[in-house]
């Protein structure tokens, strides 16, 4: 079988590619044995320690321990309690902002090697966030009622 010397070049580097075996012989995944076993040893660590105090730990439930607790005090009425909505909408503004702040400073410190286009793109994300900023403050979100 003839092979061009183009052809042959070729197909040496297809079956590397292809191989789960690299240049000197040796299983690709051979380079992640280290991992996997420690990330064995920690989840079976962590079994076998619940396991073990499972069964050497005391159990003697009774009516005092079986008792809802809330700082010392008896407990009254239901322990569900719901919050007002403002705190939530304050977080949601909070994060926006706060991704805001992520991509801004690293982009502020390559604005000058990435170029023109850089800047018109982070310009629409921050114009982007000042539109959900009007919208929030028009709405009421940033008024503390």
């Amino acid at each position: 079988m003839l092979r061009r010397a183009g052809c042959q070049v070729w197909s040496d580097q297809h079956a590397i590619l292809t191989s789960r075996v690299d240049f000197r012989g040796r299983s690709t995944l051979s380079g992640y044995q280290p991992v996997l076993i420690f990330a064995a040893l920690i989840v079976g660590f962590g079994v076998v320690s619940l396991a073990v105090a499972r069964v050497l730990r005391p159990s003697r439930p009774d009516s005092v321990k079986l008792m809802n607790y809330e700082c010392g005090a008896e407990p009254i009425g239901p322990a569900w309690v719901q919050f007002p909505a403002g705190f939530y909408l304050v977080a949601l503004v909070f994060i926006v902002f706060d991704v805001l702040a992520v991509f801004l400073f690293p982009w502020a410190l390559i604005l000058r090697a990435a170029g023109l286009p850089a800047f018109w793109v982070m310009a629409a994300f921050v114009a982007t966030l000042g539109l959900g900023w009007l919208y929030a403050y028009r709405e009421g979100v940033l008024e503390w009622k």
